[in-house]
């Protein structure tokens, strides 16, 4: 049977967290709620948008857009997880493996551009506050977003497309908790010099670009920022900022230190704790980074609970 057809019928192992059966129990518990606490947080900040009017506006906008990205996120990665955590079976099989890639990629990716667009709107109400609501129109908006999936796509398409053209013929355990490109590669039984340089330019490239161009944009609010006379005006400015900056550095810093290395120093124990940061944590984080730091979010989704507690004590 020739590599591809051996290929094509691998049945993969995922190792993940751990193999004792002592944390599996305690980690299923703690991942459950981090799962749950996720779900119900971005799904707030979305529920916050549709419901008051006076988040009717692109950065909220955008916001909800980055929420329902974050859900579907931690849930490409976190059920089979959880379920790997209570089943001696934790085998995916090859199409089910390339699925979950293509979908982490996608989203992770997509993520990238929206935090870059998000950049872009703050960048246009701090420095161009005039022509704002002219710029960032609802098309212009809409069109940003269609964008930003339509990047991600066409960037997860290629890595899942050059991950799996690899022969697999070492072992079939994958030492992470789901399908990636840096485990995927170590079981490669060729040289994926081809494959690490695919991952370096076309997705170095498209994040470093984004990077640069977020980074590009926060220099120029800054710049505006420090001018304005107005010692309030600029903590306000500032406010509607910092979130956003927290965000992008705690997402960027985990993915470039994951994927930006060379294929040897891949497969460490480290790298999963490295790996839960950006799939499990940082979706977690982003609602209550967004809204404890956002005034107006607070609110909004207050009086969403007590419309729901007033619901249900009647």
């Amino acid at each position: 049977m020739s590599n591809a057809s051996q290929t094509l019928n691998t049945d993969f192992t995922l190792v993940g967290l751990t193999e004792n059966p002592e944390f599996k129990l305690l980690l299923f518990v703690v991942f459950f709620l981090i799962y749950i606490i996720t779900f119900i947080g971005n799904l707030s900040i979305i529920l916050a948008y549709n419901f008051s009017p006076n988040l009717q506006n692109p950065m909220y906008f955008f916001l909800t857009n980055f929420s329902f990205l974050d859900i579907f996120y931690i849930s490409s990665t976190a059920p089979k997880m959880l379920a790997n955590f209570l089943s001696e079976n934790r085998t995916i099989s090859f199409y089910g493996c390339a699925a979950q890639l293509y979908c982490v990629v996608l989203l992770a990716g997509t993520e990238f551009n929206i935090l870059a667009v998000m950049a872009y709107d703050r960048y246009n109400a701090i420095c161009h506050p005039l022509l704002y609501t002219i710029i960032m129109n609802k098309i212009s908006c809409i069109q940003l977003i269609a964008g930003s999936w339509a990047i991600g796509a066409t960037n997860a398409l290629i890595h899942t497309a050059f991950t799996f053209s690899v022969p697999f013929c070492k072992s079939h355990k994958l030492n992470s908790f789901f399908c990636d490109i840096p485990v995927l590669l170590k079981l490669s039984c060729t040289d994926t010099w081809l494959n690490e340089l695919i991952v370096f330019i076309i997705g170095g490239g498209m994040t470093g670009g984004l990077l640069v161009l977020t980074i590009i944009s926060y220099v120029k609010i800054i710049s505006t920022i420090l001018n304005i006379n107005s010692t309030s005006g600029r903590k306000k400015a500032f406010s509607t900022c910092s979130s956003h900056l927290i965000v992008v550095t705690i997402f960027y810093g985990s993915v470039f230190f994951m994927y930006l290395r060379p294929n040897s120093s891949y497969g460490k124990d480290e790298d999963k704790m490295v790996a839960v940061m950006y799939t499990i944590i940082a979706p977690l984080l982003n609602p209550f980074i967004y809204s404890l730091r956002n005034k107006e979010v607070k609110v909004a989704i207050k009086k969403i609970l007590n419309r729901i507690g007033a619901v249900l004590t009647h």
